[in-house]
């Protein structure tokens, strides 16, 4: 299970960057926040731990009843998509419901993540298509009609019927996909976009899901700024005088 921190954003489409030696990537631009935080889930109550993060807004009579009162406790407007993220019990911690999220508080340059989304769908299509099937070797010998066709899926006398599994035609596409180990070429922490080398699944403005990789070692979020040094700062800081 996947327990690194992420956010959820939306696919913006693709392009390409320079890099500073003259490199070119092909890349995914992902807005990936602001993302609030709804709740919490914490071993003692709920028996593991999560957080429920919210992501763009919804008009109010979209809402029903019971999700405005729960909206309405954590004192946040009612978000368009609220997903939960499985994360370890140390970092519950770090995050407050009603916290805002930005991609520079998860992720950072170099950092490899998986991104989740919902597939194109393509509707009902062949084995060509759904499969990579080659098709009929030949269009000879009195074959008629059977270029596209998947070929024999069973047996005659055993087992005398189709094995489950068997690869033929359907509904293709439109399925949850989880592109892994993707690496970020670069985050863009005003704008709240992230650039990822390849693509990844869905159509533009489709949701997605971005996490840390499971695959590759965790990579620790960054320290936010203490109190303490921030109270220090502003009393070190000069006060106005008039002269004259």
């Amino acid at each position: 299970m996947n327990t690194n921190p992420g956010l959820i954003g939306t696919k913006l489409g693709n392009t390409q960057i320079f890099l500073d030696d003259g490199e070119v990537r092909r890349v995914t631009a992902i807005k990936a926040g602001p993302c609030v935080v709804v709740g919490k889930r914490t071993p003692d109550k709920d028996g593991y731990s999560a957080l429920q993060l919210g992501f763009g807004s919804r008009r109010e009579k979209l809402v029903n009843k019971p999700e405005a009162g729960t909206f309405k406790k954590a004192g946040i407007d009612a978000p368009r998509v609220v997903r939960e993220f499985r994360v370890e019990p140390s970092l519950l911690e770090r995050f407050e419901v009603g916290q805002t999220l930005g991609v520079s508080d998860i992720f950072q340059d170099g950092q490899f993540v998986d991104v989740t989304g919902t597939s194109k769908g393509r509707g009902f299509t062949g084995v060509m298509k759904r499969h990579n099937f080659a098709g009929a070797g030949t269009v000879g010998h009195g074959t008629h009609e059977y270029k596209r066709h998947g070929g024999s899926i069973g047996m005659n006398m055993t087992p005398g019927r189709t094995l489950r599994g068997q690869k033929m035609p359907g509904q293709y596409g439109n399925k949850r996909a989880t592109i892994l180990n993707l690496r970020i070429v670069k985050v863009l922490g005003d704008e709240n976009i992230v650039l990822v080398d390849g693509g990844v699944p869905g159509p533009r403005n489709g949701f997605l899901t971005v996490k840390g990789a499971i695959k590759k070692a965790p990579v620790p979020l960054p320290e936010p700024p203490a109190k303490e040094e921030a109270a220090q700062e502003e009393t070190d800081a000069p006060e106005a005088t008039d002269e004259g």
